[in-house]
């Protein structure tokens, strides 16, 4: 291992408590998309007490930052997601996304002089539908990065990601209330119109690719059993392998709601959520050296049956992955048969095994900085690059930087 690393990961070592009681406060405080006022309070501290320059609601966006450290060539950027699923909690692990990408900087930050490194972790809210990364992006985030990550919790091991691109729709019907038995025909029945809408889409499944995926739920439908609804609304969306290929898929999952509202006669509004989410583009190069620095920490991937499964989930850091370079590796906390989105999955999230992916997974990360500076991985620091007390790079530390 070089020295550099070794700094790193001792310079991680060093805060474990301080990250275990960051991801385990985030995980007793859960908040949903847009609304992760506290946590995006919460997780700059650490970064700001150990000298990174931070700056709150960034880019206009009240629960975004940006805590940035270091003036190297090389740019570091690290995401950390930290909204909760509604009525779930941390059912997805963006308690552990946080703490890692946390983690992860402070390790860069011991080595950035020597690695001549900028190191950015960027607070990105709503990541469960809202399009958080994706808003920053269109305000200029990530620009100029030589290398975006971040790394998500999952039952098992995964190096790659590929999720799927997404659209999110919010669905509403409008008709005409009436009483359901004494005026039953002065009524426009709008709970009616989803049924109609679903009951196509069910249909529409037997000819869509069997990558897509089309679901959703009914939010509202009515309000007593004896006055016909007038309003119902809904969330739904619409998955495909690509960009491209959802663009042509989700046209026709539309005349489905539209279906419904002919057949009923109510009127019919579709708003999407936010923007589509783009498919991954990895950097086969950094995964490489993510995927041989965490079989160096002892962590194991799964085969690939298994791991075909949380890999193909839907993430706005596809659309980062489409403007720099990116990866997006699952790190395993030994849930199964527990999956993501489960209530079990977030009592995961927590504990013994959590913590050890979070310190695995950050180490893993800064780690692969360290590849991407263009100093030697393999080797260790040049003549007179003693490591100080502490793991931190001693004085006239040679890099042996390699041009990037």
């Amino acid at each position: 291992m070089s020295a550099l690393k070794e700094a790193a990961r001792q310079a991680i070592a060093r805060r474990a408590a301080e990250l275990t009681g960051l991801s385990e406060g985030l995980h007793a405080d859960p908040e949903t998309a847009w609304e992760e006022h506290r946590a995006a309070a919460r997780v700059p501290e650490l970064l700001d007490r150990a000298g990174f320059d931070v700056t709150s609601s960034y880019l206009g966006l009240d629960t975004a930052f940006r805590a940035r450290f270091g003036s190297g060539p090389v740019r570091i950027a690290l995401c950390a997601e930290y909204d909760a699923l509604p009525g779930l909690g941390h059912a997805c692990g963006h308690n552990l996304i946080a703490a890692s990408a946390v983690g992860a900087a402070l390790g860069l930050a011991a080595v950035a002089d020597d690695a001549g490194l900028t190191v950015e972790v960027y607070g990105t809210p709503a990541e469960e539908g809202g399009g958080g990364k994706i808003e920053m992006l269109e305000r200029g985030a990530f620009a100029g990065a030589d290398l975006a990550m971040m790394v998500h919790p999952a039952p098992v091991d995964v190096a790659e990601a590929r999720p799927f691109a997404v659209s999110h729709s919010k669905v509403s019907y409008t008709g005409r209330s009436a009483h359901a038995a004494a005026y039953p025909e002065s009524g426009v029945n709008a709970a009616d119109a989803f049924t109609v809408a679903q009951v196509a889409i069910g249909l529409l499944r037997q000819q869509l690719p069997s990558s897509a995926r089309v679901h959703g739920v009914v939010t509202h439908a009515g309000d007593a059993p004896n006055a016909i609804p007038e309003r119902s609304s809904g969330r739904w969306y619409v998955r495909a392998e690509t960009l491209a290929e959802l663009a042509e898929l989700e046209p026709r999952v539309m005349r489905a709601f539209e279906a419904g509202a002919l057949a009923t006669g109510c009127d019919l509004v579709i708003e999407p959520e936010s923007k589509p989410y783009a498919e991954f583009r990895t950097d086969e190069t950094a995964l490489g050296h993510y995927r041989a620095n965490a079989l160096a920490l002892g962590r194991e991937f799964a085969p690939p049956g298994q791991a075909a499964r949380m890999n193909r989930a839907s993430t706005d850091m596809g659309n980062v992955s489409q403007v720099v370079p990116a990866i997006h590796p699952y790190i395993g906390i030994g849930s199964l048969p527990a999956t993501n989105h489960q209530h079990e999955f977030a009592a995961y999230c927590v504990g013994g095994t959590a913590q050890r992916a979070l310190l695995d997974g950050a180490t893993a990360l800064a780690w692969t900085g360290v590849d991407r500076s263009g100093v030697d991985p393999g080797g260790d620091v040049g003549p007179g690059g003693d490591v100080g007390p502490g793991g931190d790079v001693g004085p006239g530390a040679s890099a042996g930087r390699r041009a990037h």
